[in-house]
């Protein structure tokens, strides 16, 4: 892909936001709200001794077999948008192989620092070990593929069960030596199951659980008051908590539940930080907004 100069971005970029209250009419803009310069902020990720932004850009919205909707956009409008993402304070990225996402952070970090990104992937693991790529080749690939020598996060993608820890040893083994060696710093799990998270909220080599959590009870594994009294034990336990489907999986768009679900993210529950799925420059303008004036009300 040909690098982006600063002025193609900044052109697009002005573009894109002027385009962003025509979006009122579709009810995607917030009513009586328009963008501004506000950057989100910084929390510290319990134990993990990362920092993050309190917004991750997701890259998974209807992922699945290397694909999501952010890889649909293209590389050159996926680039663009990751870029306005990091100068509005998102510094935080979510990846994973199935998503087929990490060749696009590679992009990413031909246009902002790598050292400046948090950045998390998840591999997904198989019980069967001779159906699978070996764990540490696969990890090698994910590095090739980011354009990275380590990451940040490393989750063991989608938990379904209370048995994760026994089924997924080899992978949890090879998760503790790469963090040993550098190679990742934090670990842990994405669970969607109740089961899987309670085991995860109290197993000492989970670093971080990405949770699923909206106030609707949409794609969730429990109602909200079920899961985040889980939430609750993990983060005093230590964890570092990532809240996904706040939007209830897309489900949940509307100005004003868009509105409710931030709001019960930030103020009624006991995630460090969520990921959103954006899928352009409104989508983030309209999220740091949302997020930083709840946060201040």
């Amino acid at each position: 892909m040909e690098k982006i100069n600063r002025r193609s971005f900044i052109q697009t970029s002005a573009a894109s936001i002027a385009g962003y209250a025509a979006l009122a009419s579709t009810g995607f803009a917030s009513q009586g709200f328009t963008p501004s310069t506000a950057i989100v902020d910084q929390v510290k990720l319990g134990n993990t001794g990362l920092n993050v932004s309190r917004i991750a850009l997701g890259t998974g919205s209807i992922g699945g077999n290397h694909q999501s909707n952010q890889t649909r956009l293209g590389m050159t409008k996926f680039v663009l948008m990751a870029h306005h993402a990091y100068d509005r304070g998102i510094h935080f990225f979510d990846t994973a192989d199935s998503y087929g996402s990490l060749p696009f952070v590679k992009e990413v970090f031909k246009e902002v620092p790598r050292e400046k990104i948090t950045l998390l992937t998840k591999m997904w693991t198989y019980n069967d070990p001779t159906k699978s790529e070996p764990v540490d080749k696969a990890l090698d690939r994910f590095r090739t593929e980011a354009g990275t020598d380590y990451f940040d996060i490393v989750l063991l993608h989608c938990m379904t069960n209370g048995k994760w820890q026994e089924e997924k040893k080899r992978y949890i083994d090879f998760f503790s030596k790469a963090k040993q060696n550098g190679i990742i710093k934090a670990v842990g799990v994405s669970c969607h199951n109740i089961d899987a998270l309670k085991v995860a909220a109290d197993d000492p080599w989970v670093d971080v659980i990405l949770s699923r959590i909206n106030p609707f009870h949409v794609h969730m594994d429990g109602t909200p008051v079920e899961i985040n009294a889980i939430l609750e034990r993990a983060r005093n336990n230590g964890k570092g908590i990532i809240g996904m489907k706040i939007f209830g999986n897309g489900d949940k768009v509307l100005d004003n539940e868009r509105e409710e679900s931030i709001t019960f993210a930030l103020k009624k529950t006991s995630i460090h930080c969520m990921t959103l799925g954006m899928e352009s420059i409104a989508h983030v303008d309209d999220a740091v907004d949302r997020v930083m004036r709840i946060l201040k009300s």
